[in-house]
C-alpha cells in the first residue's frame, strides 16, 4: 500500500525543487558530516593545487543525509560542470556513452544509486574509470570490432545507500570513499533555523530543537517537518514557530516525540501483537502490513535500528525492551532474554555470580 510519509527519508520531484533553494552552496555553508567535509576539502585543495582531477568517490550512507548536496558543492568548489544521472536509468552502455564523450577535463558525473546500475554498464564503466578509454562495439556479430574512444579525465561521484551491493571490482576503482552519519541534534538545529530564515519564517531556538528532535538525524525530513509547521503556525497562529506550535503541528502530522509516525508504530504493534514480539520475517510481517519490503527494509528499519527498538536476529525481526516502554507495554518473558544487549548479558551475568558467590557464603555459615 502507497503512503506518503513525512518522515521519510527519501524526496519527490517537487520536494526536490523547494529544498533546492535551502541548500548550501560551498563547503563553508555545509552543515554536519565534519570529518567527510574536512577529508574532501583537502583533497579538493590539493586537486586544484596539482591541476589534476579529483580522484573517483564513493559517497555512502542512508538517504536524506546529503549527498546530492555534496556532489553539486564539490562540483561547485572545483569550478567545474556537474551531470546527473541514476543507476536505474543506465540501462545499456550506449546510456552512459553520451555522459561519458560530453565530459570535459575535470568534470563531475553524478551517479545516484549507483549499486543498482546493470552488471553490463558497470564493466563498461572499469576502463573508463580506470584508463580514461572505452572500447565501443561497431556492427554485430562477425562484423563487429571495437574502436577505441579515449576521454578527457571526468570524475564519478557514486551515491549509494548499500555499498555492500557494489562489486569489487567497482568499489576499488575510487580513489574516494566517504560514509555519511546521521546528523547530531545540534547540526540539525542549526539547519531548521538556517532554511526558517530563507523561507522568512520565525522560530525561536527551542521551536527549532523540537522539530529537531523528531527529524530522525536527516536535513531532508527536518526541512519537511519545517514546511508543515510553518503552515500550521500560519494558519493557527500569528506565523512564529514557537515550541508549543511545533508540537501541535507535528502531532496533528501524527509524528510522536521521537519522530515515529503511524507506520513506525504499526510495524512495531504488529510484532508485539501478531507475533509476541518476535522474531518474525521480513517478508511475513510485509504482507501483514500490507506494505513492501523494501519499504520496510530501506526506510522503516534503519531508524528503528538507530535508537534501539527494533533487533534483527538469524530468525527475523524482534522489538525490544525500549520499544515496549515506548509503547506504554510490558514485554512477554519469554521475550526478555533474546533482547537484551550484549552489555545486559554481561552484567546480569555478572549479577547472578554475585548471588551464588553470597549464597556460597550463607551455606558455609
Amino acid at each position: 500500500m502507497s503512503r506518503e510519509r513525512i518522515v521519510a527519508p527519501q524526496g519527490s520531484g517537487e520536494e526536490k525543487d523547494f529544498n533546492w533553494g535551502l541548500r548550501p552552496k560551498s563547503l563553508a555553508e555545509y552543515t554536519g558530516q565534519r570529518e567527510t567535509v574536512d577529508r574532501l576539502k583537502i583533497a579538493i585543495d590539493a586537486s586544484k593545487l596539482r591541476e589534476e582531477p579529483l580522484d573517483h568517490l564513493l559517497l555512502h550512507g542512508p538517504p536524506g543525509l546529503g549527498k546530492t548536496t555534496l556532489a553539486y558543492i564539490i562540483a561547485e568548489e572545483l569550478g567545474r560542470d556537474i551531470a546527473l544521472t541514476s543507476g536505474p536509468s543506465l540501462e545499456r552502455p550506449g546510456d552512459v556513452m553520451g555522459f561519458l564523450v560530453n565530459a570535459k577535463e575535470g568534470d563531475i558525473i553524478f551517479i545516484d544509486e549507483i549499486h543498482r546500475l546493470p552488471r553490463i554498464v558497470e564493466e563498461f564503466l572499469y576502463s573508463a574509470m580506470e584508463d580514461y578509454i572505452v572500447n565501443f562495439t561497431l556492427d554485430k556479430g562477425m562484423y563487429s570490432k571495437p574502436l577505441p574512444i579515449r576521454l578527457e579525465k571526468f570524475t564519478i561521484v557514486g551515491a549509494t545507500t548499500r555499498p555492500a551491493m557494489l562489486t569489487r571490482p567497482l568499489r576499488d576503482r575510487f580513489g574516494l570513499q566517504q560514509h555519511f552519519d546521521f546528523y547530531t541534534e545540534a547540526d540539525l538545529v542549526s539547519i531548521v533555523r538556517r532554511s526558517a530564515h530563507i523561507l522568512g519564517t520565525p522560530v525561536d531556538a527551542e521551536g527549532a530543537r523540537e522539530i529537531a528532535w523528531r527529524s530522525r538525524g536527516t536535513p531532508r525530513v527536518a526541512n519537511r517537518l519545517l514546511r508543515r509547521v510553518r503552515d500550521f503556525a500560519q494558519v493557527r497562529a500569528d506565523g512564529e514557530i514557537t515550541p508549543d506550535i511545533a508540537r501541535a503541528g507535528m502531532k496533528l502530522e501524527g509524528i510522536d516525540e521521537l519522530g515515529l509516525d503511524r507506520l513506525d508504530h504499526a510495524m512495531m504493534n504488529v510484532i508485539k501483537d501478531v507475533y509476541d514480539g518476535g522474531p518474525v520475517g521480513i517478508e511475513a510481517l510485509a504482507a501483514t502490513l500490507n506494505e513492501e519490503s523494501d519499504t520496510l527494509v530501506d526506510v522503516v528499519e534503519p531508524y528503528l535500528l538507530k535508537i534501539g527498538f527494533l533487533a534483527r536476529t538469524p530468525a527475523g525481526r524482534r522489538i525490544t525492551r525500549k520499544a515496549y516502554e515506548h509503547l506504554g507495554a510490558l514485554p512477554p518473558a519469554s521475550a526478555l532474554s533474546p533482547q537484551l544487549t550484549l552489555i545486559e548479558e554481561a552484567e546480569e551475568a555478572d549479577e547472578r555470580l554475585r548471588e551464588l558467590k553470597r549464597k556460597r557464603q550463607i551455606d558455609v555459615k
